[in-house]
């Protein structure tokens, strides 16, 4: 597969063009996948050319970087893995909360360098902004973290443009993790331009609508199960589901006119949007990574890209896209 940088070009991290999001894996869509099953589709991935695997301490809590910190440990040279640091976590194992306070950053590293079985995060995020603690004194930990080596590179995830450039003072930035997607373009307004002004990748969560753009969730579709947080989202409920249904049906039509299939089309569209885009879809299944790996070889032109657009403009999107209490956590 081939590569992009997140951040700068000279300095920046190197990873394959579609990463992996290991959320679903362990937490967030209902029961964790098989422990060993999960390990080898992890090491599948990397086998096929994939180097980026996003994790974090919140995931489970614990368990996610936990797997893959075992998967991934044989071939840890190849790979780079992000992990994330910001929630106040009980002992009951709830988030209650964010915390950046320098010493919880710190105790958050080491923990998680533990459970990831390395010496080194390649891309450590700010999970999200912590409105008590000033992102320059954030910036500034990170920054010795990096200074000790045990961090090499700093992101921060759903920040907004202010935060964004009081951080990239102290330390760069190198990425910038954000909910972007066919039916998620907020990002596009602001936070894209300013990524490209300051040298910042982009790594969008999310990107296949939480498995809603690939055309495998039925209409009958039903999100019941209240460990997965579909369950809890607009976009979701068996009315919005219907109307959203439009946008499935064109990515399905077009996809039979390109012989693709929607994940790849979706995947596709956002790699074209800038060469910094590095989208991490969540993978279940080594079906999953049939379907979407391919969308790294796939071209849209920009006649493409303009014919989508214009298509989506006129299709209507319903419910929010996130629930209440996970979009009041994002700064814009």
């Amino acid at each position: 597969m081939k590569t992009r940088i997140l951040g700068d070009p000279h300095t920046g991290l190197q990873v394959s063009e579609l990463g992996l999001g290991c959320m679903g894996l362990s937490f967030g869509f209902g029961p964790a996948v098989d422990y060993r099953q999960a390990v080898a589709l992890l090491r599948d991935a990397a086998e096929r050319g994939v180097t980026l695997f996003d994790t974090a301490e919140v995931y489970g809590p614990y368990t996610n970087e936990e797997l893959v910190g075992e998967a991934l440990q044989p071939l840890r040279a190849q790979v780079r893995i992000a992990t994330k640091f910001g929630y106040r976590i009980e002992a009951s194992g709830a988030f209650s909360g964010v915390d950046s306070r320098p010493s919880r950053i710190r105790a958050t590293v080491d923990a998680a360098l533990k459970r990831l079985r390395t010496d080194r995060i390649d891309l450590l995020y700010q999970h999200r902004v912590d409105p008590a603690v000033p992102i320059e004194e954030v910036a500034g930990t990170v920054a010795d973290l990096v200074r000790q080596g045990k961090v090499l590179h700093f992101g921060l995830s759903e920040a907004g443009a202010a935060t964004i450039r009081r951080a990239h003072a102290v330390h760069p930035v190198a990425a910038l993790q954000v909910h972007y997607s066919l039916w998620m373009r907020e990002p596009e307004a602001v936070l894209l331009p300013l990524c490209e002004e300051l040298g910042i990748g982009l790594v969008p969560w999310g990107p296949l609508g939480q498995g809603f753009l690939t055309g495998r969730i039925a209409r009958g579709t039903r999100f019941d199960d209240p460990w997965d947080l579909r369950s809890t989202f607009p976009r979701f409920t068996p009315q919005a589901l219907q109307s959203n249904f439009a946008l499935v049906e064109f990515l399905q039509d077009l996809a039979a006119r390109r012989r693709s299939t929607p994940a790849r089309l979706a995947l596709a569209w956002l790699l074209a949007k800038r060469p910094f885009i590095v989208p991490i879809p969540g993978v279940q299944k080594p079906e999953h990574l049939d379907d979407n790996l391919p969308a790294a070889d796939m071209v849209l032109d920009p006649d493409d890209l303009r014919a989508m657009d214009d298509a989506l403009a006129n299709l209507h999107v319903e419910g929010a896209p996130l629930p209440h209490r996970l979009a009041a956590a994002i700064e814009r």
